[in-house]
């Protein structure tokens, strides 16, 4: 095996977190078909596909312990095999049950490889001594667009999508293998990667604590309400309320992704010059100005626009509430990051189900209301934080860490 270098590793870990994002998302694109073969309201689809943010939810607990026996490579490895496996099963989606026990099955999956690339890839940065945390996640959004366009490709040939999960698994599966083995660290920084899955569980009874971390965690829930929107119903919606082609409307996904990625890829610059509140308040009114042009009767390019300006404004919103959450005062290092990022899993339990449910009681153009909403106050909540930031501290160059 040739000498381990960070240059080396970075490239295993950009693999670990470009596989993570397509094993998943190749199978969004094709939920209206799953949707329609089960025969589901927007109401049940809406509760079926909790199952998967459901399973991340439950794993959390025990992502750090798993990571620390096996450690984050291997993890990875066969996380990723396990995770491609369970999206295979959900492709085929015989009976509802079935479905929801594979995505939950997904769900944890999901969680524990997200728990090791994230401690492969700060050990990484660590070693190689500069930033490298944000360029990885803009990867993951990379990866994950690239499997919303597989799915998109899989749907206008009319590929079965057990067919097409399964070739998705297996080619995957090998690049992250491949991934886990150029990032295995040598002895002398392997021990990074122990410090840092060892990450404290949330604290209880810190209702003090709780205060202060709550506005955050509404704010990041804020930014990721957006992609629980894009997986589970951008798709639906261009097809069935903006009259795409289902070709073409399974480009939704992929479209909110790219700009994702792109607007990751110019948050740093964005908050070294303008500050992080600023950038964060400026992403919540792009959401809110992208679902009220996607929600406007016009023809189905608009709504388009709309997704895409959405995925560009939600880009920075987490990196900001994970910043705000390191310097919560009174909390130990690394407390309010892992207590936000515990109870943000848990904003994944509400949103498809609302969205779902206001779609049956009106229509699923009106449930475009959530989003809107959602980047309204996302945009109040950064505002604030800009108004009582503590005298001297800058917004833009504070460390962050973020979740895929």
């Amino acid at each position: 095996m040739p000498a381990a270098t960070p240059g080396r590793a970075r490239l295993g870990v950009a693999l670990m977190f470009f596989t993570n994002g397509v094993l998943y998302s190749a199978l969004l694109p094709r939920y209206p078909e799953i949707k329609a073969a089960l025969d589901l309201s927007n109401t049940a689809f809406g509760l079926v596909v909790v199952a998967f943010p459901a399973g991340a939810v439950a794993a959390a607990a025990v992502a750090a312990p798993v990571v620390r026996r096996f450690g984050a490579p291997m993890v990875t490895a066969v996380g990723s095999g396990v995770l491609a496996a369970a999206m295979a099963v959900a492709g085929f989606h015989p009976s509802v049950l079935v479905l929801v026990a594979a995505l939950a099955l997904g769900g944890i999956l999901d969680a524990v490889v997200d728990a090791a690339q994230n401690v492969q890839g700060v050990a990484v940065e660590r070693w190689a001594g500069r930033s490298i945390i944000n360029s990885l996640h803009a990867i993951w959004s990379l990866g994950a667009a690239t499997g919303g366009v597989i799915g998109a490709f899989a749907a206008a040939q009319d590929l079965a999508i057990g067919t097409q999960m399964i070739v998705n698994g297996i080619v995957w599966t090998l690049v992250a293998v491949l991934g886990a083995w150029l990032a295995v660290l040598p002895p002398a920084a392997a021990p990074l990667a122990d410090e840092l899955a060892d990450t404290p569980a949330p604290p209880a009874g810190r209702w003090t604590a709780l205060r202060l971390v709550l506005p955050l965690v509404v704010l990041a829930i804020c930014g990721t309400l957006v992609e629980d929107v894009s997986n589970n119903w951008a798709v639906l919606y261009l097809g069935t309320e903006a009259g795409a082609p289902v070709g073409i409307a399974a480009l939704a996904l992929t479209v909110v992704l790219v700009s994702q990625f792109v607007g990751r890829l110019v948050g740093d610059p964005m908050t070294d010059r303008w500050g992080r509140e600023a950038v964060a308040r400026s992403g919540g009114l792009l959401i809110a100005a992208g679902m009220a042009l996607a929600m406007l009767p016009a023809p189905y390019p608009v709504a388009f626009v709309g997704f895409a300006l959405m995925g560009f404004g939600s880009a920075t919103l987490v990196p900001a509430a994970f910043a705000a959450a390191d310097r919560v005062p009174g909390l130990p290092a690394g407390t309010g990051i892992a207590l936000l990022g515990w109870l943000m899993r848990i904003g994944f339990l509400v949103t498809s189900p609302a969205v779902g449910a206001l779609s049956d009681v009106a229509s699923l153009r009106v449930a475009l209301l959530i989003p809107l909403a959602a980047g309204l106050l996302a945009a109040v909540l950064s505002h604030r934080a800009g108004r009582v930031r503590p005298a001297g501290q800058s917004g833009g160059n504070v460390g962050v860490s973020d979740e895929s």
